[in-house]
């Protein structure tokens, strides 16, 4: 299934806050949202769920959605939305009731994803006795386990350390690799744009509008960050922003 993001614009009450927004997220594609604070990324990201409607414009599920799928698009949030009185294998459990599932199917799709999240050890955990980076690799775990047509991701990663958000950032390719998933995902972290996306969709300041698509014609599992390449993609991309970000930044201080 892809999504396609068709003449997309927002507005809330006078202010215009996303404006002709064009691009499509592909079947096993990546890509990464990037562009100055307040530029309207996880505005659009919640229209692509459904969250909210677009003032104009279109967002259209064109294909279908994974056999077995339960949920075409299903969110990763920040804070990881777990609910602390539920074990790890509740809160995966939590997205599967009410769909009709047996027992057995729900722990069949449990133990999955618990075995592709490395989390297989942590079943009956709670979240206070879990790290952040184990918190959010429930996060991803309970999404992996409706079997998304596409992952929207709102900044998965930004709460965690330098260490943990690396670990992470290999733990999602890993997944990639062997399930080749679609998603968005919204980062202010170039590192993770460049280490992450297919493509790059660059926003420019409020109302954001798409500065520029880049591609990054390399295998992700092949992705050297001490390459110069990626050095240089990273650059480029912060040369786009580095002016509007801050100008955002003086705007939202002053």
């Amino acid at each position: 299934m892809q999504l396609r993001i068709e003449n997309v614009s927002h507005d809330y009450g006078p202010l215009p806050v996303l404006s002709d927004i064009n691009f499509t997220i592909g079947e096993g594609e990546i890509v990464c949202v990037i562009g100055p604070s307040g530029c309207g990324k996880s505005t659009l990201l919640r229209m692509l769920g459904g969250l909210e409607k677009p003032t104009r414009g279109q967002i259209l599920e064109v294909g279908k959605p994974p056999e077995g799928s339960l949920n075409p698009l299903t969110y990763v949030f920040q804070d990881f939305a777990l609910l602390p009185w539920r074990s790890v294998h509740g809160n995966i459990s939590l997205v599967l009731e009410g769909h009709g599932l047996s027992k057995t199917d729900i722990d069949t799709r449990i133990k999955d994803v618990l075995e592709r999240t490395r989390l297989s050890d942590f079943e009956s955990a709670i979240p206070k006795q879990l790290s952040g980076g184990m918190k959010q690799r429930v996060a991803i775990a309970r999404a992996l386990a409706v079997d998304p047509a596409v992952l929207l991701m709102d900044e998965p990663l930004s709460a965690l350390d330098s260490q943990t958000r690396e670990l992470l950032m290999a733990d999602l390719i890993g997944l990639w690799e062997r399930e080749r998933f679609a998603a968005c995902y919204i980062t202010h972290n170039l590192n993770e744009a460049v280490r992450l996306g297919h493509r790059v969709v660059v926003l420019s300041r409020r109302p954001g509008k798409v500065r520029e698509i880049v591609e990054i014609d390399m295998p992700l599992e092949d992705r050297d960050m001490t390459d110069p390449r990626i050095a240089k993609l990273q650059q480029d991309l912060w040369d786009m922003m580095r002016e509007e970000a801050l100008d955002a930044d003086r705007e939202l201080t002053t």
